[in-house]
């Protein structure tokens, strides 16, 4: 390999690996590693060792209806494709390493399917082994390069280490991706306002429920990438949190903050301060601290279906429990249900006697058990 050629196949192993974080680079590469083998079109592709299946992950230069042709008839009569499995990895094979070009061409594998795509020859070498599958790069060689030789096969060699681990990369951060994705999707759902600050107070990520505090603003309020607390008391207490982030919680003997806020329109809010990191120096974006922020109140997200069916509750029953939740007394119930005080007490001694509960208080008590942690969302997909 000349120096010219090293410095191409170096720059061609960067770009491979730069497939692995971006995907929309993917077919730019493979075009590349067809161009530095030799070859006129390049695959990667599996077959499970029951040799009853195949996928193909990436493609260039192939036509789909090519494609579909090998998976539904032309795979069996591939003469490459089961030879990896007696072969060591990375050993790259062409046509002539297990038969002679001449039997190749009488082929219907070469005439029906290779000799169409304008190609002469083909190529492959192993990616990845397991129990399960094997994993093949295959290049396919047009007419204008003649068959497969030797410096096709040492390039392939060279390269298939370099794109197995990039798709082992990739599969990774696409894992992780995934992860955060269903994370912050799980964060939204949440009653409970939750932001994550870095080192310096700037806002890192916020879930719905934070935004909509944000937007509502009577507590808090989103400046740029900065929180600003919207009455003197919540700015007080506000700026204290941030001792929690300069001493790492030492201070607190790492236990997290807790604080009582109120809100422009009287609201009182539970803020949780909570560091994640310990270390004085964090890069900008890097989560330093979360805030847990839950309107306290005496009415929580309950499930009633849940309550219902633990204590075999009625549809009346259970409407009078959810209602000593929200209002308490008898006649409060009797007039926001519009039924007569006797029949609440009815019900209201059905409780006591399916619940166990002595008295009303305790009935909130059983209730309050059967919090949810979910917000709850209109048909406009606003939190209430």
């Amino acid at each position: 390999m000349t120096i010219l050629e090293a410095h191409r196949f170096s720059s061609l192993v960067g770009d491979i690996y730069d497939a692995a974080v971006d995907p929309a680079q993917r077919n730019a590469a493979l075009e590349q590693v067809a161009g530095f083998v030799g070859g006129s079109a390049v695959t990667i592709l599996s077959r499970d060792a029951a040799r009853l299946s195949i996928e193909i992950h990436q493609h260039f230069g192939t036509e789909s209806r090519f494609r579909q042709l090998y998976r539904d008839r032309y795979v069996e009569l591939d003469p490459l494709l089961d030879r990896h499995l007696d072969l060591a990895g990375e050993q790259a094979i062409g046509v002539t390493d297990i038969m002679p070009y001449s039997d190749f061409l009488a082929t219907s594998f070469y005439r029906e399917w290779v000799e169409p795509q304008g190609a002469v020859d083909l190529a492959t070498v192993t990616l990845e082994r397991s129990n399960a599958r094997t994993t093949v790069l295959q290049v396919m060689r047009g007419r204008s390069r003649g068959t497969v030789d030797d410096a096709m096969r040492e390039r392939m060699r060279l390269l298939a280490p370099h794109i197995q681990r990039s798709r082992v990369m990739g599969r990774q951060i696409r894992a992780r991706s995934h992860t955060v994705e269903d994370l912050a999707d799980v964060l939204d759902g949440l009653s409970t306002a939750i932001c994550l600050l870095d080192a310096e107070g700037r806002v890192v990520h916020a879930n719905a429920s934070c935004r909509q505090l944000f937007v509502d603003g009577d507590l808090l309020a989103i400046v740029g990438d900065r929180i600003v607390a919207r009455n003197t008391q919540a700015d007080k207490i506000f700026r204290g949190l941030f001792d929690v982030i300069a001493d790492g919680g030492a201070r607190s003997n790492g236990r997290r903050r807790i604080d009582l806020m109120t809100s422009v329109d009287g609201q009182h809010y539970l803020v949780h301060a909570f560091p994640l990191a310990h270390q004085r120096s964090l890069q900008r974006d890097s989560a330093a601290t979360v805030l847990f922020l839950q309107k306290a109140s005496m009415l929580p997200l309950l499930a009633p279906e849940a309550i219902a069916a633990a204590f075999r509750l009625t549809p009346s029953e259970l409407r009078v429990l959810m209602a000593i939740v929200e209002f308490g007394g008898v006649p409060d119930i009797a007039a926001k249900l519009g039924i007569a005080e006797t029949t609440v007490k009815t019900h209201l001694g059905r409780l006591f006697e399916k619940t166990g509960a002595g008295r009303q208080a305790d009935l909130v008590k059983i209730a309050a058990g059967f919090a949810v942690p979910f917000a709850q969302r209109t048909g406009t997909d606003d939190i209430v």
